[in-house]
């Protein structure tokens, strides 16, 4: 309750709403940061930017969509680069995307001018990334190192050991 001009007020309908919405997200989203501690048969996404992504989802099909006991998803992203130009607007949205899945744990792109201004915002989130001009390279080399993954900690911090 608040006090205003001396009348005693419940907090708003918003107020709330957004106080139960961010309880129920602490309470039901604990693993946020890293798919900490993936158990077999959970689900992880890698985030394959285009042109890479048609290859990349055949190989993923190609391998049951699984490495090892952990289900992998491929997220499609737009495309960076415009006839020629680097979209700016497009390679952030496409970076903080991955960065706001507590379940992505590589960034699958092209090479290009366009990971000098990814690779910052995925390195501060901790998230891999592999450069390729090859979707089923990129996605096979993840896959390895999902399946060679330790069982112990942080997936997304295995995955990067692996692919260092």
């Amino acid at each position: 309750m608040s006090v205003l001009g001396g009348a005693t007020r419940s907090p708003s309908l918003p107020v709330k709403l957004s106080l139960a919405t961010a309880g129920f997200l602490f309470v039901a989203v604990p693993g946020c940061g890293g798919a900490e501690g993936v158990q077999a048969g959970a689900t992880v996404r890698a985030y394959v930017v285009q042109p890479l992504c048609a290859e990349a989802e055949r190989e993923l099909r190609r391998e049951s969509g699984r490495a090892g006991d952990v289900r992998v998803e491929a997220v499609c992203l737009p495309r960076s680069e415009s006839k020629g130009r680097l979209q700016l607007a497009t390679v952030g949205a496409n970076a903080r995307r991955a960065t706001e899945d507590s379940t992505t744990v590589a960034f699958l792109e092209p090479p290009g001018r366009a990971g000098a201004f990814t690779h910052p915002i995925l390195e501060t989130a901790e998230i891999p990334w592999i450069t390729s001009s090859s979707g089923k390279a990129a996605m096979a080399q993840l896959l390895r190192a999902i399946d060679n993954a330790g069982s112990s900690g942080s997936l997304r911090t295995s995955v990067s050991d692996q692919l260092r």
